[in-house]
């Protein structure tokens, strides 16, 4: 199996759609592109569970490597594991979706295909790469069209929400850079060369002294891009304004970049460092968690809603890892699938409520189940699972986290635990009353009595979303034996050295 095709496909589908004489030959390329992008993740993840079946134990599967800049020891080194295949699904089923749901773009559709399949591109990159440089290069290739997206498609103060989400994503990018040339350079030289190599850094042991300095720098760095309380501030504007494929990419996707970031290279590559600052992950997860649950509650905009509840809910993948307990984590994974198929979902049935009504208003939406059934019962499929009802993703991300948190000891790590719990009620109180007053009730605006429910399109990206979330929601097991081995991995190299973690 050749990983570096998911990062071909991607890219060539985007240069392909450059070469296209319409915008309908523009949208089919793309989508016939997203579908192989979604068939090659589909068949890397059989054969990933294949081999495993077949007994093969490495803890990276299909490895490649090839020398980009030998004099500083950097690779092109690409490899998979269980929660790398998690994340590929997860982005080719987003990317699917939002191809589909832009199918009535007509601006510079060229232009837009092209940057939201250079998205994908840097996604899969970032989450094969096992060589620290290479995966830092794919988190950059992603900025850039992100804020090209919102400022040329976008809507309200697109301007100034582009601006603020590529200057916040890049001063992350930065700390993780500082970080990352801190670490080459407390690496172990081999042969007069230190590494970017993150399996061979993961076996050695840096300096208890440079990791507290280093980690801070990666984990608030790749923080900024999963909302890490007081770096959200860019998550509301950039996904109000944000076109809904950009949004559907943004939430899904990229937020979750940082997330797996966080566990994947600070978290287990500074194990010690880990475990002193947990108490400040946790508190400042607990305050995100929290806060953007209050904050969701006074919105009265459907994107901004949905916003805010992005940052209370990436709050809880950031806490799990905080807590360092194997079930923890293993529930911070599988919130971050959850969540991206969840959000990918609600940006996308709340554009498909914009596009029709061309109002996000809450109080000037109303009776809309009569109007468009099939677009609002994604509508209420995506705020259930947001509040955790059972039989969806949401309920068993939660939960796992909820479990794995109060097995860490320790009356401020409970406290902790029982104010994330807390959460829940106030979710529902938004999400139930978000969704009572504008598709309840009788049509407050008559010319709503006529707009055309979803398409086929909008019904193919909504179902496939929608399988995922109930896929997980019914069978855990699932997604549960996929990354379990593999946060077993990570739990064994944090507790080296650290006494007192179960």
């Amino acid at each position: 199996m050749n990983l570096s095709l998911l990062i071909l496909v991607p890219l060539l589908t985007a240069i392909a759609v450059l070469f296209c004489s319409n915008s309908t030959q523009v949208k089919w390329v793309s989508f016939i592109g997203s579908l192989g992008q979604l068939g090659l993740a589909t068949y890397t993840m059989f054969a990933y569970m294949g081999a495993r079946t077949g007994g093969n134990t490495s803890q990276m599967l299909f490895e490649s490597r090839y020398a980009w800049y030998p004099a500083l020891g950097i690779e092109y080194y690409v490899g998979i594991d269980g929660i790398s295949i998690a994340m590929l699904m997860l982005t080719a089923i987003v990317v699917v979706a939002g191809v589909l749901v832009s199918w009535n773009i007509k601006r510079l559709s060229k232009e837009f295909f092209f940057l939201l399949l250079l998205l994908s591109v840097g996604a899969y990159g970032f989450f094969i790469s096992l060589d620290l440089f290479t995966m830092f290069f794919f988190l950059e290739v992603a900025v850039i069209p992100k804020f090209l997206l919102i400022g040329i498609w976008g809507s309200g103060k697109k301007e100034y929400s582009a601006m603020k989400l590529a200057l916040m994503l890049m001063s992350g990018s930065a700390l993780v850079l500082i970080g990352l040339l801190c670490l080459y350079f407390n690496t172990t030289a081999i042969n007069g060369k230190h590494t970017f190599d993150l399996l061979q850094i993961a076996h050695q042991h840096i300096p208890i002294e440079a990791q507290r300095f280093i980690f801070p720098l990666m984990f608030v760095g790749f923080g900024v891009f999963t909302a890490l309380f007081p770096f959200h501030t860019w998550v509301p504007d950039g996904h109000s304004s944000a076109p809904t494929a950009a949004s559907m990419f943004l939430a899904g996707i990229s937020m979750k970049l940082g997330g797996y970031g966080c566990l994947r290279v600070a978290t287990y590559l500074m194990p010690e460092a880990a475990h002193e600052y947990s108490w400040i992950i946790i508190l400042l997860s607990t305050i995100a968690i929290i806060y953007g649950a209050f904050a969701t509650l006074m919105q009265t905009d459907l994107k901004y809603i949905n916003a805010y509840s992005s940052v209370s809910h990436c709050g809880f993948i950031l806490f799990g890892i905080g807590m360092l307990t194997q079930t923890a984590i293993t529930g911070a994974v599988m919130q971050m699938v959850s969540h991206g198929l969840m959000t990918a979902l609600f940006f996308g049935a709340i554009g498909m409520i914009y596009e029709r009504t061309h109002t996000r208003m809450v109080a000037q939406l109303g009776g809309l189940l009569k109007a468009i059934p099939f677009i609002i019962t994604v509508f209420v499929i995506a705020g259930l699972c947001s509040l955790g009802l059972p039989g969806f993703s949401g309920f068993v991300a939660e939960m796992t986290v909820f479990m794995g948190a109060w097995q860490r000891s320790g009356m401020f790590n409970h406290v902790a635990t029982v104010l994330a719990c807390a959460s829940i009620v106030v979710t529902a109180v938004y999400i139930l009353r978000a969704v009572g007053s504008s598709v309840m009730g009788p049509i407050k605006n008559q010319e709503f009595v006529t707009i055309p429910d979803a398409r086929w399109n909008e019904k193919l990206a909504s179902g496939l979303l929608i399988a995922g979330i109930v896929v997980i929601g019914i069978a855990p097991f699932l997604l549960n034996g996929l990354i379990l081995p593999d946060t077993h991995v990570i739990m064994d190299n944090i507790s080296r050295g650290v006494v007192g973690l179960k």
